[in-house]
C-alpha cells in the first residue's frame, strides 16, 4: 500500500479494507486432513457454498481452504453491486431456449432478494441499501442502446424495469448530458467486506473448518494439494473466480480480467444537493468500456472500470496496487459525470480480478465422475450470482450424494456449461488490450460525433471478444 503525492492510497488490497479494517488471519492446514468436500476459494462463491452445505445437512465435514484470508480476491474489491446481472445469459437462451434462459433470469432477480434475507437472518450489516440499478445514457448512441437493451430485458420477464427521459432520469440523479436511463429494482447497493466478513463469521459459527494463508496449488479428483498438507475428499470444488489461473492445469480456463476503482472523500450536503441521487441506486452507464458506481453508506462515491484490463501470462496484481493512468482515467469519467466535483479529493484507488471464460459465460458444474466441482467466470457480476451458483453446487452435491434430487436450479441452463480455453500468450494479451482499446476508441468517437449509431469499432471488439 502506497499514497502518492496527490495523498490517493493505492492498493492495501481495498478502500473496503482501509473502511472495515483488515481481518485476523486464521490458522493454516498443518497437515494431512480429510472432509466431505473440500472448497477452494473463501470468497463469496466458497463462503456460501459452505453455508448452504451446513445448512441442509449439518452432520457435513466441510473444510474451506483460502490462500490469504477470506474475501482477498474480488470478494472485497468490488463495487459493491448486488444486481441481477448474469454473464452469459442470451448464449444460454441460443443454446437452450428463450424460456430456459427466463428461468436464469428470474432465479437472479430472487437470488437479490436472498442474498438481502439471508444478510438480515444472520445479523450481517452490510450497510444495504435497496435502491435498484439505474443505468444512464450520455451520447446519442448510448441512447439507442439503452432503449434497445432495455426492451432486451423486458423480453426475459422483467416487467418492472422502468425507462426515462433527460428529465425523468435529472429527478433521480444530475449527471452532465443525460439523455436517458433504465432502472430495475432488483439491485441492493452493499459493502463488500462487511458482507464477506459477516458471512465468514456465519459459516465457522454452522462449524465448517476454514484454513487461511493455505495456498492450493493443485486439484485432482479428491484432493486438494497444498504446501502444508493435502485434504482429501469425495468432493472438491474449485470456487477461485480470477485467480483460478494459478492452479496446475488451469493456466488459460478462465482469463483475470482488471477491474479498478477509486473512491472519493465524503460530498458535503451541498455537493450531494446538487448531485442528487437520494435514492441510492447502484449508477452504470452504456459506454463499450462501462463505469460503475455507488453511493456509499458514509457518503463518498466509489466508482469502477476496467483501467489496464489484462496482465501479460494471466498475472495477478499486487494487493491492490493500480496503475497512476488507471487512477486519472477513472477521475476523469467521475468529473466528466459530475462536472461541479472537479475539487473533490480521491482517498483511494485499488484493482482486482475478475474471471472471464473465453464465451463470458458464467458456469456452475460437478462432474459426477470425479467429484470434481467449479462454479465462477462471472465477468463482473459475481456479487449475487456467486450466491446462485453456491446454492446450485449446494443441489448438485446432494443430488450425486443421494442426498437428494434434481431441483430447479440444477435445471437451469448455465449448469454443466463447457467452454474452450483461452489462447496461448502473446495472442491472449494482444487480443485483449488491443479489444478494450477498441472500446475505449469506440466511446471517443461516439462522444465527439454524436450519431444515433453505435461506433463500427465497438463491433469489431465484440468480435474479437467472442461475445456474440
Amino acid at each position: 500500500m502506497s499514497s502518492s503525492g496527490s495523498g490517493v492510497v493505492n492498493g492495501g488490497v481495498s478502500f473496503w479494507y482501509a473502511d472495515d479494517g483488515l481481518p485476523a488471519v486464521r490458522e493454516p492446514l498443518t497437515g494431512d486432513a480429510s472432509a466431505d468436500v473440500v472448497i477452494v476459494g473463501g470468497g463469496y462463491t466458497g463462503l456460501w457454498t459452505a453455508y448452504y452445505l451446513k445448512k441442509a445437512a449439518p452432520f457435513l465435514r466441510v473444510t474451506v481452504l483460502e490462500q490469504k484470508f477470506c474475501g482477498y480476491g474480488a470478494s472485497g474489491r468490488n463495487g459493491g453491486w448486488l444486481y441481477n446481472g448474469i454473464a452469459g445469459r442470451d448464449r444460454y437462451a441460443r443454446l437452450h431456449g428463450h424460456e430456459a434462459a427466463v428461468r436464469l433470469q428470474k432465479a437472479m432477480n430472487d437470488t437479490v432478494d436472498e442474498v438481502i434475507a439471508v444478510a438480515a437472518a444472520e445479523g450481517i450489516d452490510a450497510d444495504v441499501h435497496r435502491g435498484g440499478v439505474l443505468e444512464v445514457a450520455t451520447t446519442p448512441a448510448q441512447l439507442a442502446r439503452l432503449k434497445a437493451f432495455h426492451e432486451h430485458e423486458l423480453s426475459y420477464g422483467e416487467k418492472d424495469r422502468e425507462l426515462y427521459g433527460a428529465r425523468e432520469t435529472a429527478a433521480r440523479i444530475r449527471i452532465a448530458d443525460a439523455v436517458g436511463s433504465t432502472w430495475t429494482p432488483h439491485g441492493a447497493r452493499l459493502h463488500p467486506v462487511k458482507l464477506v466478513k459477516g458471512l465468514a463469521a456465519a459459516v465457522e459459527a454452522l462449524g465448517v473448518t476454514i484454513h487461511e494463508s493455505t495456498p492450493v496449488t493443485e486439484i485432482r479428483p479428491k484432493h486438494a494439494v497444498t504446501p502444508y498438507g493435502t485434504v482429501r475428499a469425495p468432493y472438491i470444488l474449485r470456487c477461485t473466480e480470477g485467480f483460478t489461473a494459478a492452479l496446475k492445469g488451469q493456466k488459460r480456463t478462465w482469463l483475470p480480467m482488471n477491474s479498478s476503482m477509486i473512491v472519493t472523500e465524503p460530498l458535503t450536503g451541498e455537493q450531494w444537493a446538487a448531485i442528487g441521487w437520494d435514492g441510492r441506486e447502484n449508477l452504470g452507464d452504456l459506454a463499450h468500456a462501462y463505469m460503475y458506481a455507488q453511493r456509499t453508506a458514509d457518503g463518498r462515491i466509489a466508482l469502477g472500470g476496467r483501467g489496464v484490463p489484462y496482465r501479460f501470462g494471466s498475472r495477478t496484481d499486487n494487493d491492490g496496487r493500480t496503475q497512476q493512468a488507471t487512477v486519472e482515467a477513472l477521475r476523469e469519467i467521475l468529473t466528466r459525470l459530475f462536472p461541479s466535483l472537479a475539487g473533490v479529493r480521491t482517498g483511494h484507488a485499488w484493482s482486482g480480478v475478475l474471471g472471464v471464460p473465453r464465451d463470458w459465460c458464467a458456469t456452475v458444474t460437478l462432474d459426477r465422475s470425479t467429484g470434481l466441482g467449479w462454479a465462477g467466470g462471472y465477468v463482473g457480476s459475481g456479487v449475487a450470482t456467486a450466491n446462485l451458483a453456491a446454492r446450485t453446487l449446494r443441489d448438485l452435491v446432494q443430488r450425486d450424494s443421494g442426498q437428494g434430487g434434481r431441483t430447479e436450479l440444477t435445471d437451469l441452463p448455465w449448469v454443466d456449461h463447457r467452454v474452450r480455453k483461452w489462447e496461448p500468450e502473446p495472442l491472449r494479451w494482444l487480443g485483449v488490450q488491443g479489444m478494450y482499446a477498441t472500446y475505449r476508441a469506440a466511446d471517443r468517437r461516439e462522444r465527439l460525433r454524436p450519431a444515433t449509431e453505435s461506433s463500427r469499432l465497438a463491433k469489431v471488439a465484440d468480435r474479437v471478444a467472442g461475445r456474440h
